[in-house]
């Protein structure tokens, strides 16, 4: 099994790093609450047995699976290389346990406000 080479634990590059992870979950709360909005608006507008609500609905509950499986594979893997002393600092762990849901939420957001 091949491991990526250890981080760098400089102080400057950690402390962008550090930031990356701020400014990624601030794109995801943001994104999560323009795409819920929308969402509801489509709710309110449309009957929920319509066949684009059944696909919009079915799609938000399958693309939530998805990123919850994403990241907890992220979170197991990290917990395994810490186990075999392949150490890696919070901040990259959660970039990398935030991607499935930030990639996900940005794009609906970008797909239900067209």
């Amino acid at each position: 099994m091949k491991h990526s080479p250890m981080p760098l634990f400089t102080p400057p590059t950690a402390m962008f790093d550090v930031w990356k992870v701020g400014m990624m979950g601030m794109e995801l709360w943001s994104s999560s609450l323009s795409t819920i909005a929308m969402r509801q608006q489509l709710w309110q507008t449309q009957p929920f047995f319509s066949p684009s609500m059944m696909r919009e609905n079915q799609r938000m509950v399958t693309e939530k699976i998805e990123a919850s499986i994403e990241a907890g594979l992220v979170m197991q893997k990290a917990f395994f290389s810490a186990m075999s002393g392949q150490y890696a600092p919070w901040w990259i762990t959660s970039q990398k346990a935030m991607k499935p849901y930030h990639r996900r939420s940005s794009a609906n957001s970008r797909r239900l406000s067209r």
